[in-house]
């Protein structure tokens, strides 16, 4: 994973450079005054027991010897509509001076673009601001062998199930996606209870494949042994480029024949380089901001946190939190046209 993570690192070094921030000893003092003896809450929008889950308890136990008074962090869970409801309490309703972390679902990040009448979307995902991610992500195309597909190319002869949580879900999104610009013929069955209940359906043969989000260590985990036993095979994948864990297989941007097509991904895959966001609220301070982000920055660095993490199979490849509101940005200035037919093809 070390040379996908230098690779990631290197393509995003030129966004990168807004992140850190110098906290003067003044500064500091005053922020401790404000954080000492009081307790921190994370919120995050996943289940207990999933990678989103994970990546927020690591957080939790190493990040508050990076802020000052040194508060700790406690997990509150808050599921529902596929993190919106998460997302829509930290904008709306949690207090807004730095005492409420969010951890949320990325595909958030560009609902309204996706949905700007979206009722459900209480917020603007470009106020937030975003303390980064530990991790970016690559989905992957998994296909059960039984359906006679070895390649992405098969995909336009043969009509394929594909488990998914939601229609707003990058599974669904992703399979329209190749419908139309690659011919395939996918029809996402929607309604299952996260990723492992979406591998669950291919296992037992209640979907022909699942496209995924992302990756988490939990999820590899599951289908590994599948893929080692020979009943099951990647066939593409979903992100910026290539996981070294499957050199041979193509990425969707590699197998689309236009520059126009090629855009459309790019943009979707936007939610893969935020991998598992953390974010605060609209209405926080700057200097909290800007220390918790170096905070945030700190604890990915932090020798402990990386043992934590490698002991616990959660790969670390962060990005900052400018980043990710410098890639927002960018995405909903994305050229009329552009931004309208990806709309149609995510509805």
């Amino acid at each position: 994973m070390k040379e996908r993570r230098m690779t990631r690192r290197a393509a995003l070094r030129s966004a990168a450079g807004a992140a850190g921030f110098a906290v003067t000893r003044a500064a500091a003092q005053s922020l401790a005054d404000f954080y000492r003896g009081k307790k921190l809450t994370l919120i995050t929008a996943a289940s207990p027991g999933g990678g989103y889950d994970q990546y927020a308890r690591l957080l939790a136990r190493h990040m508050p010897k990076y802020i000052p008074g040194e508060p700790p962090i406690v997990v509150q869970n808050m599921t529902g509509a596929e993190g919106l409801r998460a997302s829509n309490h930290i904008y709306n309703v949690a207090a807004q001076d730095g005492t409420v972390i969010g951890g949320v679902s990325r595909n958030n990040g560009l609902a309204k673009f996706y949905d700007f009448s979206n009722a459900g979307v209480q917020f603007d995902a470009r106020r937030f601001h975003w303390l980064g991610s530990p991790q970016q992500e690559i989905g992957l195309f998994i296909v059960n062998a039984k359906t006679g597909v070895k390649s992405i190319a098969d995909i336009t002869g043969k009509a394929l199930t594909v488990s998914s949580t939601a229609r707003s879900s990058p599974s669904s999104i992703y399979a329209r996606m190749l419908n139309d610009l690659y011919g395939g013929r996918l029809k996402p069955i929607e309604g299952y209870d996260g990723s492992q209940a979406c591998l669950m359906a291919v296992e037992r043969d209640e979907t022909d494949s699942h496209i995924s989000g992302g990756s988490s260590a939990q999820f590899r985990n599951r289908f590994t042994p599948w893929v080692k036993e020979g009943k099951a095979r990647v066939i593409l994948q979903m992100g910026m480029q290539r996981d070294p864990a499957f050199p041979d297989v193509p990425t969707a941007l590699e197998i689309m024949k236009t520059l126009a097509d090629r855009q459309l991904f790019e943009i979707a895959f936007a939610e893969q380089v935020m991998g598992r966001p953390f974010l605060l609220g609209p209405g926080v301070p700057p200097d909290r901001v800007n220390m918790l982000r170096a905070a945030f920055d700190a604890t990915m660095k932090d020798n402990q946190f990386l043992a934590d993490a490698a002991k616990e199979g959660a790969e670390i490849d962060p990005v900052d939190g400018a980043t990710i509101n410098a890639l927002l940005d960018r995405v909903y200035s994305a050229p009329a046209e552009v931004a309208e037919r990806l709309r149609a093809l995510a509805r």
